[in-house]
């Protein structure tokens, strides 16, 4: 076993190597544990799927970055135009494997869950004038070669720093606490406000207690409202076009040290227009081991 004081400085296969699996005297569940490792991060493999469906996806993940409010009846079009002999139904059921609907004008991966609570939206007309005022989160689609992944990550909104961010294979709640805990275990200071979509991966009970616990206000978007999480909606179109659609990643593996790549120097290195063109490592205050 790795002592937990070396932890934070591993990578993810690096923790997944550290496992015993013949250890007797504690279990995989502690290990994970004392690793800072989900069990979804311990066992996901990519989602198996046909190399023509994957093909479909990607052109679908495409076009959606190009135009967010097309339904599947154009989707369809677009397919066929560009000779992909395909259905509405098969569409339909890749868009909903994805997340994409066609009442959404963004897509909608936290399937809203209706027997819990949903949150005002607390965003409109205010003035976020500082870092660790507001922090988002959203999930969005990453393809691999022989499947795909779901990404999560959590943003400052005035810095545009990207605090903290896992990979899974399932839209379960897993991998969306262990990315708060870890955005709240980096930061010296907590946000006033933490906004996400009404999905139930945001509204279910142990991630809602963790925001509540660090007397942090919560906000939701308003149904069918694209642009209430718009910075994190910017972020996922500049991850895709500048390193996802580019890179022909294999393997959960080569996705994780690709992305990881992507945002350390997003976080470190890229200029921001509406930061004045600083860098949000130079605008948001130095985290606890700020390396992503």
């Amino acid at each position: 076993m790795v002592k937990k004081k070396t932890v934070s400085n591993m990578s993810l296969a690096e923790k997944r190597k550290a496992i015993d699996w013949e250890d007797s005297n504690i279990n995989i569940s502690k290990q994970c544990e004392l690793l800072n490792l989900s069990k979804g991060g311990l066992y996901y493999q990519p989602v198996e799927i046909s190399d023509y469906n994957l093909t479909l996806m990607e052109e679908l993940d495409k076009q959606y970055m190009k135009t967010p409010f097309y339904g599947s009846r154009r989707m369809v079009a677009i397919l066929n135009i560009k000779g992909y002999n395909v259905n509405r139904k098969r569409v339909q059921r890749l868009m909903r494997l994805m997340g994409i609907e066609a009442i959404y004008p963004k897509a909608n991966l936290s399937k809203k869950n209706h027997e819990h609570k949903i949150y005002p939206y607390l965003l409109k007309n205010i003035l976020i004038d500082r870092p660790n005022f507001v922090w988002s989160s959203d999930i969005t689609y990453i393809k691999l070669s022989k499947g795909f992944v779901y990404l999560v990550a959590i943003i400052d909104w005035y810095s545009r720093y990207v605090l903290s961010w896992e990979l899974s294979n399932s839209l379960s709640s897993e991998f969306c606490i262990k990315a708060l805990e870890d955005a709240l275990r980096k930061s010296k200071d907590k946000p006033s406000i933490f906004n996400t979509d009404q999905g139930s991966q945001f509204t279910c009970k142990d991630y809602v207690n963790i925001i509540e616990k660090n007397n942090i206000k919560m906000s939701m978007d308003g149904r069918g409202r694209a642009l209430d999480n718009i910075f994190i909606e910017r972020l996922w179109r500049s991850l895709k076009y500048e390193n996802i659609y580019i890179n022909d990643y294999k393997t959960v593996k080569d996705a994780y040290g690709g992305i990881r790549k992507y945002f350390y120097t997003y976080n470190t290195e890229r200029p921001h227009q509406s930061l004045n063109y600083k860098i949000p490592y130079e605008v948001h205050p130095k985290l606890v081991g700020s390396k992503l």
